[in-house]
């Protein structure tokens, strides 16, 4: 039997905060359509699906596939990463368990036009967390992104600013 160690406590926790987040929850049972009343959408019902692109597929990466994967009405659509040597292996891996697999691009960009696209799911290098948040807040996608979320006070202010313009949901 394997023990639960502090970090993955707090990889699970961090999962299923993400997961609320996306889905619709928050801590207080409110939903977000009570937090943020300007965002023109409707609350998920039980059959809707919920499909993320996971953008950096090296060590954090793996860990929010493996997370999604573990999820109901989750799906991952995209797999998003510059060396399209990864994509192999766990585009066969998402496959054989959600049953359909994920486009893989190279460019976070072009997940970005996908209008049917909810959320990314943002496991970069550090320097791309900030501009990826933007960018995904300016397409109508929420994100969970990983922290650090932005290498000085600007960046983190022009994501702030982004999620608020954009009515989005970003957790970091």
């Amino acid at each position: 039997m394997s023990r639960l160690n502090r970090r993955r406590f707090l990889q699970v926790s961090l999962a299923a905060a993400g997961s609320s987040a996306l889905m619709g929850g928050c801590a207080s049972g409110r939903k977000w359509y009570d937090i943020a009343p300007a965002m023109p959408r409707k609350p998920l019902g039980a059959n809707d699906r919920i499909r993320v692109a996971v953008a950096g597929l090296n060590g954090r990466g793996n860990s929010h596939i493996g997370a999604y994967l573990g999820m109901e009405n989750v799906e991952i659509a995209y797999l998003v990463d510059p060396d399209s040597r990864l994509f192999g292996p766990r585009v066969k891996n998402i496959e054989e368990k959600q049953g359909k697999a994920p486009a893989a691009v190279q460019d976070v960009r072009r997940a970005l036009e996908d209008q049917t696209l909810d959320a990314v799911s943002i496991a970069t290098p550090n320097h791309w967390h900030a501009l990826a948040t933007i960018w995904a807040c300016q397409a109508g996608k929420d994100v969970y992104v990983e922290k650090p979320a932005s290498h000085n006070l600007l960046e983190g202010q022009r994501m702030v600013e982004a999620a608020r313009k954009y009515a989005r949901i970003v957790q970091v």
